[in-house]
């Protein structure tokens, strides 16, 4: 069995390390501290596990797994319980709640072994299952986009709109437009109550509108300060008059 250990504390990592020295069927291929550095240790060792930290610096570990294209088996490890849920939501072979005792660790590894090896358990495409599951546990800050082989952070108070684009979510900003494989129902219930959704393919940024005006019966048109215009339904129209109060 190929691991990977990501974390961004030394002593987390050092733990697993331990841990895993009771495992002669294991072979660690590698450790990285950020995301960034896991993204491309993955794509070159092509792991069949994974011990991913969800809190790390650059990259998080769910932003993380949101780019890759093809992610192997994944036990989360992290501090904070409310995170259990969403590692469950992603398909995840365990997770571990720091800290935890080898009796944990173990259990964990049992079910990864016992995955990899009789294939008892399908695997769920975790990029399919991530297009609806919203994060609930606070508004989203910012998003982590893939473009070919760069990655962007984008902080949300610079989406000027939103649109949907097939399987995908448009992002405009000043600096260009990104795609992000997510659905405009996900953006829509995790974005700050800045972001309106106008249209059934459109969201925008409060922020960014400067002038709203009646286009034809039931359409309308906003304004943004990049001096691009947008149409709203009526129903979007209301909704992002009430804010604009």
């Amino acid at each position: 069995m190929d691991v990977l250990i990501i974390d961004d504390e030394s002593p987390a990592r050092e733990i697993i390390r331990h841990y895993l020295q009771d495992y002669s069927e294991v072979n660690i291929l590698g450790e990285a501290s950020n995301g960034f550095e896991a993204m491309k240790l993955i794509g070159e060792k092509n792991p069949q596990l994974i011990f991913l930290d969800v809190q790390m610096p650059k990259l998080t570990g769910f932003e993380m797994i949101e780019l890759i294209d093809n992610p192997p088996e994944i036990i989360f490890s992290t501090a904070y319980d409310e995170f259990a849920i969403k590692a469950f939501e992603l398909n995840a072979v365990d997770y571990l709640l720091k800290p935890y005792p080898k009796q944990r660790f173990d259990a964990a590894m049992q079910k990864a072994v016992q995955k990899l090896q009789t294939g008892a358990v399908a695997r769920t495409d975790l990029q399919s299952l991530m297009k609806s599951v919203g994060e609930k546990i606070a508004d989203l800050t910012r998003i982590a986009v893939k473009d070919n082989k760069q990655i962007h952070i984008i902080p949300v108070h610079e989406i000027m709109y939103i649109e949907a684009c097939g399987d995908y979510a448009s992002l405009h900003t000043e600096k260009g437009v990104f795609l992000k494989e997510k659905t405009m129902k996900y953006f829509e219930e995790n974005l700050p109550p800045q972001f309106i959704r106008i249209h059934r393919s459109t969201i925008v940024n409060v922020n960014k509108v400067i002038k709203i005006e009646l286009y034809e019966k039931d359409s309308y048109r906003v304004h943004l300060k990049t001096k691009e215009i947008l149409k709203a339904s009526s129903k979007g129209y209301k909704t992002l008059k009430e804010s604009l109060k």
